[in-house]
């Protein structure tokens, strides 16, 4: 399955996915996502930066996932050093027509082999709370949990915190 760097050309099939996967994530009672996040902004920006990846698969996108150096302040409150370089997973998603083929996963190596290339050493990610399949998937990567957190910017939730070491 292909990975590659997503393009301002991708954004309508994206939204596509966004479309399809945050309703089944808020009838899940995952209120990570909603009809205002993620959206065709966020995604832009994260063209811009070349950070949004993509997974194909029959010539459709069937997962993306922003792999970034951005971390959140409330990091912290797990114990990390936040000044401590770290690639870290957001927005992860997968087309429900795509599920169970090994696409988060995927993509999740994706970020593992992007932190090689730059040398870095530490992975992280967090999830809302209520979102069972990433909680069942990341330790089975390698991720560590270490903990749990509220943002700022997604007020009233819940979210964990998972670590890997290269």
């Amino acid at each position: 399955m292909p990975i590659r760097l997503a393009t301002l050309q991708d954004i309508p099939q994206i939204m596509e996915l966004i479309a399809e996967v945050v309703p089944a994530m808020i009838a899940s009672g995952n209120l990570q996502w909603d009809n205002n996040y993620p959206n065709v902004a966020v995604f832009t920006d994260d063209i811009n930066k070349t950070q949004l990846w993509v997974a194909e698969a029959e010539g459709q996108i069937a997962g993306i996932t922003a792999i970034t150096t951005d971390q959140e302040p409330e990091y912290t409150k797990v114990g990390w050093d936040i000044t401590e370089a770290a690639v870290v997973t957001h927005r992860l998603a997968v087309s429900s027509q795509y599920r169970g083929l090994g696409i988060a996963a995927a993509l999740l190596q994706q970020a593992e082999n992007e932190a090689q290339r730059r040398g870095i050493k530490t992975l992280r990610v967090d999830t809302n709370a209520s979102n069972q399949a990433t909680q069942k998937l990341f330790p089975k990567l390698g991720y560590i949990y270490a903990g749990e957190i509220e943002l700022d910017f997604r007020p009233g939730l819940r979210f964990y915190c998972y670590e890997k070491r290269l």
